[in-house]
């Protein structure tokens, strides 16, 4: 049954960013409604690494994507979001009052303030171009890893030369009974850090490095035996049970294209005061938007979303004036959060 609802602000796009964005808005009286294309929130952390550990959020030495998630959940549970999930923003319209969102469910959302947090848009991996390779698709094929379980004891070959492809090798390899990590030159585009802990393993034995071309998949679909790759020239087979592809995401802004918003590519320009896009009272934060010197950070993500609010808060209560307080030392922003 599709739903017209009114609220303050329209997020687009429910990972760690617009989450966030729902406790900066929360303390300023802004309710949200949040809208994704997944069916879960979390955005890429619980798409795509929902067990992978972060090291560069604040106060956490090492925290999942899935448990990021969970705590920035129950952080904004005095607020009380609203989600759409599973379905996009369609359509974008000015009204007397704000702005009218249509998604792809036929649910229109009607706010004040559109606030962009839609990370690098709708992305999909992007995938080999071997024959017969859906019918291996989630069974042992994979581009994810969102049960690391499911590897444990498996010969494993991990495909490419980022940080996903380094980073699970190394994840995994403890787990795993064979890791091989495959990669068509022999030079890493990881952390310098992570590339020395991989040639580590590999000079103890713990971890295999191939430098070959994969060019077909050997098995029983939907069960793997190995990749046939080109190595030196000669064509050989490397057993495999499961096979990961991190071969990068290609990303799309989907339907905000549409929306008439100034874009350079696939990105939205933005100021730096209050991350507004050419279009007053529709923002954009975290990894969707671009400015000199952008790092794309979760924590600049959450640093934005902190300075958006400020910059909603006069399209949503023009009548009021903005009163910056700690939540440490205002009785008020405590009893809204219920402490």
């Amino acid at each position: 049954m599709t739903q017209q609802i009114d609220t303050d602000v329209i997020i687009i796009g429910a990972g760690p960013v617009g989450l966030f964005a729902v406790f900066e808005l929360g303390l300023y009286d802004m309710k949200a409604v949040l809208i994704d294309t997944l069916d879960k929130v979390g955005g890429q952390c619980a798409e795509l690494y929902p067990e992978k550990p972060i090291y560069d959020i604040p106060a956490f030495p090492v925290i999942t994507g899935d448990e990021l998630t969970q705590n920035l959940m129950k952080q904004i549970e005095p607020f009380k979001p609203q989600f759409l999930l599973h379905q996009s923003a369609e359509i974008l319209e000015k009204t007397d009052t704000g702005w009218k969102i249509t998604t792809s469910d036929g649910n229109v959302v009607c706010g004040k303030v559109v606030v962009i947090a839609a990370g690098g848009g709708v992305f999909s991996p992007k995938k080999p171009a071997l024959a017969e390779l859906a019918a291996y698709e989630n069974q042992s094929v994979f581009y994810a890893v969102k049960k690391s379980e499911q590897f444990k004891d498996k010969e494993i070959i991990i495909a490419g030369g980022g940080d996903s492809a380094v980073d699970w090798a190394l994840f995994l390899q403890p787990l795993a009974r064979k890791v091989t990590l495959l990669h068509h030159r022999n030079e890493f585009r990881a952390a310098p850090d992570s590339v020395s802990k991989l040639y580590a393993l590999r000079d103890v034995g713990k971890i295999n490095i191939e430098i070959a071309k994969v060019q077909k998949i050997i098995g029983d679909a939907p069960h793997l035996t190995g990749l046939q790759v080109q190595k030196d020239g000669q064509e050989v087979i490397l057993p495999a049970e499961m096979a990961l592809f991190f071969y990068g995401l290609t990303m799309k802004a989907g339907a905000l294209g549409t929306f008439g918003i100034e874009m350079q590519g696939n990105l939205i320009p933005v100021d730096t005061e209050k991350f507004e896009t050419n279009i007053p009272s529709i923002f954009a934060i975290g990894d969707i938007n671009t400015y000199a010197g952008k790092q794309k950070l979760i924590l600049s993500g959450f640093h934005e979303a902190a300075l958006m609010a400020k910059g909603a808060f006069g399209y949503v209560h023009p009548e009021k004036k903005f009163r910056f307080q700690y939540t440490t030392s205002s009785s008020d922003l405590q009893t809204k959060l219920g402490v």
